[in-house]
């Protein structure tokens, strides 16, 4: 991406996470447009990061070869309708980090030649450690996939799944899948405190094991059963609180939250006008 022109439309938590990801994996500031209406936004990009940010998304997408549309969805249709045609006799790959937006209505809102990858990725990107799942169309070329596939990359990893329905259940799975994982080190730490450890230490105990327990699970083959299987002992403290997590059914549980939050994220996307 070094040589890229690459514009950012918003810089709220998810743009300014893709903007440090891109420079610490090599483009250079003058390289890198940002267009975001917020002056105090701006002032921000400008003061930790060295970026000038433009109010004009016109100016921001000027020259570049690819734009990363970080709007609020609700906000996409107006962005892209304004720059239809601002985009020059080579228009550029749009990567579109707008929950829930469907390629067909982003086409629609940017005008003919736009070619379109969509990104889900999750709030981890903050840190570099984001999950990312990424949809293109046919017509998408293979180079163009591989630049959107080299942008994600740059706050963490990237999975391709191969229709737009598939990339609502990445939405429910790892988009909202840190609060999942959040809520359970909460309860942890919360039965913890109960049970006699101080506040601040149970607290510490239950994010560093979420910490460690991730790194375990991304470091081998993947294989999770095994990975719970060599901590739980036969007859002891793992294994008895299993079966209470069992007895209570959390696997029905954990598949019909998933269940919601895909349906929900099919109906937002039903509601969004093309």
């Amino acid at each position: 991406m070094t040589n890229r022109r690459i514009a950012v439309l918003g810089a709220g938590n998810m743009g300014r996470a893709l903007i440090t990801g891109l420079l610490r994996s090599g483009t250079r500031p003058e390289h890198l447009s940002v267009g975001e209406p917020s002056a105090a936004s701006r002032e921000r990009l400008a003061r930790e990061l060295a970026i000038t940010a433009a109010a004009d998304n016109a100016a921001a997408v000027a020259g570049a070869s690819v734009v990363v549309l970080a709007v609020k969805p609700e906000e996409a249709r107006a962005v892209l309708g304004a720059l239809a045609g601002h985009w020059g006799a080579r228009p550029p790959l749009l990567v579109s980090v707008a929950a829930g937006l469907r390629v067909a209505a982003l086409e629609a809102w940017c005008g003919p030649g736009v070619a379109i990858v969509r990104a889900m990725p999750n709030r981890p990107a903050l840190v570099g450690a984001a999950a990312t799942g990424l949809f293109a169309p046919r017509a998408v070329a293979a180079p163009q996939r591989a630049v959107a596939e080299q942008l994600l990359r740059s706050v963490g990893e990237v999975i391709w799944v191969a229709s737009e329905d598939a990339l609502d259940v990445v939405t429910a799975l790892s988009g909202s899948g840190p609060a999942y994982l959040f809520l359970l080190a909460q309860l942890m730490a919360e039965a913890g405190e109960r049970l006699g450890l101080e506040g601040t230490a149970a607290r510490r105990l239950a994010a560093v094991t979420l910490y460690g327990a991730g790194l375990l699970a991304t470091s081998g083959d993947g294989d999770l059963a095994r990975l719970r299987a060599e901590v739980t002992s036969p007859g002891g403290t793992t294994e008895a609180a299993l079966r209470v997590l069992e007895d209570a059914k959390l696997s029905d549980t954990v598949a019909r939250a998933l269940g919601a939050a895909t349906a929900r994220a099919r109906e937002l996307a039903a509601a969004c006008p093309d």
